[in-house]
This record gives structure tokens, sequence and C-alpha cells, in this order.
């Protein structure tokens, strides 16, 4: 599959949400079981574009998220694909055991979208703000745990896991991404995407931290170490194949989410290379805390999500190895 790596890691033109929904409308032209669902949140998230086009394929099942799954597994027995959206506090928190039980457990086709997760909800503040979803969704036998980089992989990865039988979780920021990837990439779900090959360490990441560890990995890049940056956009299934070679090859390893450093992607790889090939590992990420109010700018130095937190990080990992 060909992946095609941005020539500069600039803000895109398209907003993710925006990216989800196209690709929506596209499948949904193609196959008459997608259905697209929702919580009330259709504005915010574009999804009224859908209802416009595909009326009868779009349901609002207002502010009750739970039941929205509910839903969405009866949805799936009787042979549909329904895409079900919230944000992602809410599809983890709230509606945990709906989806536990009546889509995981049951064994049926639901894909689970979570957005604004992290700070990315910023201005909605702490209660809407989920550090933990990514530990939640991994927990559940069976899931699919993924969370896009940019607008093409939204396009990809929905169009995949359209194709694909299960329940995914896919946590999906609203607004605006750094671009990572040109048109035309496709990605293997479960399979790491090496962004940039290093010999020195390796800075693991996901999300919007993934632009975030290529600026650190220039600036360690002018000071003489070399560090292979991975983007890891499925959780679950990881890719430990991709985890224990870069623990053998560079010897370090620092992590960086836009979650709870408990329990996502940075206790994830701990687990893989405490099993196989311990390292010294650093995860950046939100330190245990609730979320609080603020634009993104801010709340990523609140919380220790910037190219400076990750740079210290490997600065810090790299003394550990040595």
């Amino acid at each position: 599959m060909p992946i095609i790596l941005a020539t500069e890691n600039v803000d895109e033109h398209v907003a993710m949400r925006d990216a989800y929904v196209d690709t929506l409308l596209e499948l949904a032209g193609q196959d008459e079981r997608i259905l697209a669902l929702d919580a009330d949140l259709m504005l915010a998230m574009g999804v009224q574009r859908f209802a416009i086009q595909f009326p009868e394929r779009a349901i609002n099942c207002g502010v009750q998220e739970a039941n929205m799954f509910g839903v969405a597994a009866g949805l799936s027995v009787v042979g549909f694909i329904p895409f079900a959206h919230t944000f992602a506090c809410f599809a983890s928190r709230r509606a945990c055991d709906q989806i536990f039980m009546s889509c995981a457990y049951a064994r049926l086709n639901v894909k689970v979208i979570g957005s604004d997760p992290g700070i990315t909800a910023a201005l909605n503040g702490g209660t809407h703000m989920p550090f933990e979803d990514l530990g939640i969704m991994r927990g559940i036998p069976g899931m699919t745990v993924i969370e896009p980089t940019d607008s093409v992989m939204v396009r990809d990865i929905v169009r995949q896991v359209a194709r694909l039988y299960g329940v995914h979780y896919i946590r999906l920021a609203r607004r605006f991404a750094v671009k990572v990837y040109e048109e035309g990439s496709t990605f293997s779900i479960g399979q790491a995407v090496t962004l940039r090959d290093g010999r020195d360490l390796t800075i693991i990441a996901t999300g919007f931290c993934v632009a975030e560890a290529l600026a650190a990995a220039r600036r360690l890049e002018s000071r003489g170490i070399s560090a292979r940056v991975l983007n890891m956009f499925t959780l679950k299934p990881i890719d430990q194949e991709a985890i224990v070679a870069t623990a053998e090859e560079t010897g370090a390893i620092v992590t960086a989410e836009n979650h709870n450093i408990l329990n996502g992607l940075g206790s994830a790889v701990a687990e893989v290379v405490g099993e196989h090939l311990p390292v010294p590992i650093e995860r950046v990420g939100v330190r245990d805390e609730f979320g609080e109010v603020g634009p993104v700018s801010y709340l990523k130095e609140r919380f220790g999500l910037t190219a400076d937190h990750i740079l210290a990080a490997a600065e810090r990992v790299l003394k550990r190895k040595h």
C-alpha cells in the first residue's frame, strides 16, 4: 500500500469532520447499508449534510448516547452498517456498557466515532475532555481502536472500516489537523508507519502528537541526534513487531499522545517492551489529571503535549540509555 509523506507539515485546508462526512457520503452512494447515527451533534460534526442527501439513512437519536449505541446494535443485527457519532467523552465513559454488551459482546458490526478527544475538546472544558477513552476502548475484547492523523488518513480508514466486520472505535478530532500525508496514501490497520528513520531513539506518537514528534525529531537532528518517528495510529491491535524492532535497533523510546499516560499509547507500548525487550521509555501525555477550559494552543502547553516536551523527554531517555 502506498504511503506518500507530505513535503511540509502545515495546517490542512480540510477539517477532519468534513473528510469523515465526505467519505461517508461517498460510501452511502455505493452501499445502501451505510447509516449515520448521531446524538444531537449533527450540526457540530457536519453530519447534517448526510441527512440532507440520505434522510432515510440518517438518525438523530437525541441527547441519549447510550440508547444510540443500542439502536446501532439493532440496526447491525438486521444487516445495516451503522456509523454512530458523539463526542469521545460520551462514546467512551457514558455509553461504555452499551458498546461493551450490545455491540462488542454480541459480536456485531458497529462503527463508533468519538470526536474531540483529549484537549481538542478545548472550550467545552474538562467535562467533555476524555483523557481515558483509549484505555476504556482498548479494554473491550475484539475492539479495534484507531486514531487517524490527518484528513487523508481519515478518508482511507473510514473506507476500510466500512468493509471490515466488527466494532471499531475511531478517535477523531473535528477540526483542522497538520498535514502528514499526501492524497493517495493508504494504510494498513494495525501496522505503524515509519515517518523518519533514526538510530539513537524512537518517538512513537499518535493523533496530533505525530506532527509534534516530527518537529521534535528535526530539532534533535540539528543537535546531532538521530530520532526515528513512528505513527502508531492503531492502538489496538498494536504493532508489536514494529515496537520490538525499534526497541532493539534504537534502544530507547519516547511515546507521545493526547491522552492520559495511563492506559493509552504509552502503556500499550510499555506492555510490549516489558514483555519482549525492556528498554528505557519516557511517556509524554497527560499526567493523570482532569481537563480544563482553554484553546488548544494553551492546553498543549498546560498538559505538556508540545514538541518541546517531546524533546525534553528524548533528552531524558537518552541519558537513561547511556
